[in-house]
């Protein structure tokens, strides 16, 4: 049942809904850099865990690409056959939690000349918001590019990404991603990937692939469960907040992510330090859970702590959703949810 506040005794608090998500095309390049919490990452502050040797193997192999010789071979169709060392890509697959975006933006950071680091959505988004062709004009001449969070949900993105990525390692650029599923398997569960096989193939096929193992640090850091409070401790955390904050209910929220595309979504959290959300609730629809699971993504990248009423957050997902296509990305929404109310006041 939704809690009725009345909004006659409730102050007016700053609002998601009224922040401005509008990113030119050039807005959009200058975003993609690694996030506020990688921004002093490297290889050198990865604390590999000693149970599971393929950490310090992603530190020696991402060493080994980056100051390694450049692509010989002719880009992602070509048929000459590339030797080992001279793939263009390499790709850091493994479950949440376990430090593939530190080593993804440690990369980033010994990369020499232009570079650029963003989400697999923000990419396909500046083909969206520049066009094609200009797309590959912005990114042309970069030495690498680092793709997070590599998702292939729909044959249109495949499609998109596969001649994108193909004609900038042409040209000379390398590729870095990460993901929680391997690249030969990607769109698996979620399309019919055996339709679009060629272009699949074509991108595993161009990636020193290594798996990396672990246990999700964010448990180790913050045992439990996410944090929700009841609506007096609520209201009391309500006045007590300063800087950067907005007050919602979760409802609203939901309503206004279904109208800003989530390439926008890093605008609306800009400069933010919580957010407060009201009566969180189950959700009764894949298209508003996956919405929000790439809102909390942008949220743990700028770390805005989360302050909530109501279900809490990491209980959202039910059962069926859990136990499909889309688990794993469910599944790291819970993780980054249970880490950003641990950090809210008490």
């Amino acid at each position: 049942m939704t809690v009725q506040h009345d909004t006659a005794a409730t102050p007016a608090y700053p609002s998601l809904r009224d922040r401005d998500d509008r990113l030119t095309g050039a807005e959009m390049v200058a975003h993609l850099v690694p996030p506020r919490q990688f921004l002093a990452a490297s290889l050198d502050n990865y604390r590999p865990d000693r149970d599971f040797p393929s950490q310090g193997a992603a530190v020696a192999a991402i060493r080994n690409f980056i100051t390694g010789p450049g692509v010989k071979s002719g880009g992602f169709f070509s048929r000459r056959k590339a030797e080992p060392d001279a793939k263009p890509g390499i790709y850091l697959d493994g479950g949440f939690g376990v430090g593939k975006t530190h080593l993804l933006a440690s990369l980033w950071h010994l990369a020499k000349g232009r570079k650029y680091f963003g989400t697999f959505i923000e990419y396909t988004a500046l083909v969206g918001a520049l066009g094609y062709a200009d797309t590959v004009k912005a990114l042309k001449g970069a030495s690498v590019i680092c793709i997070d969070e590599f998702e292939l949900d729909d044959p249109g993105d495949t499609r998109i990404m596969t001649r994108l990525l193909g004609e900038l390692v042409a040209t000379g650029t390398r590729i870095a991603a990460t993901s929680n599923t391997p690249p030969n398997a990607l769109g698996e569960g979620r399309f019919a990937a055996q339709d679009f096989l060629r272009e699949i193939d074509a991108l595993s096929g161009q990636f020193l692939t290594l798996r990396v193992d672990g246990v999700d640090y964010r448990h180790r850091q913050n045992s439990g469960h996410a944090i929700s409070v009841g609506d007096d401790e609520f209201e009391t955390t309500l006045r007590s907040l300063s800087g950067g904050f907005t007050v919602d209910s979760f409802d609203d929220v939901l309503g206004l992510l279904s109208q800003v595309h989530p390439s926008r979504y890093v605008k609306l959290v800009e400069g933010l330090q919580q957010i407060a959300l009201r009566d969180v609730h189950p959700f009764a629809g894949q298209t508003d859970a996956l919405r929000f699971v790439a809102f909390v993504d942008r949220l743990y990248d700028a770390q805005v702590r989360i302050v909530a009423t109501g279900t809490p957050l990491d209980q959202v997902f039910p059962d069926e959703m859990l136990a499909g296509g889309y688990r794993k990305k469910y599944l790291r929404a819970m993780s980054r949810l249970t880490a950003l109310t641990a950090g809210a006041p008490e």
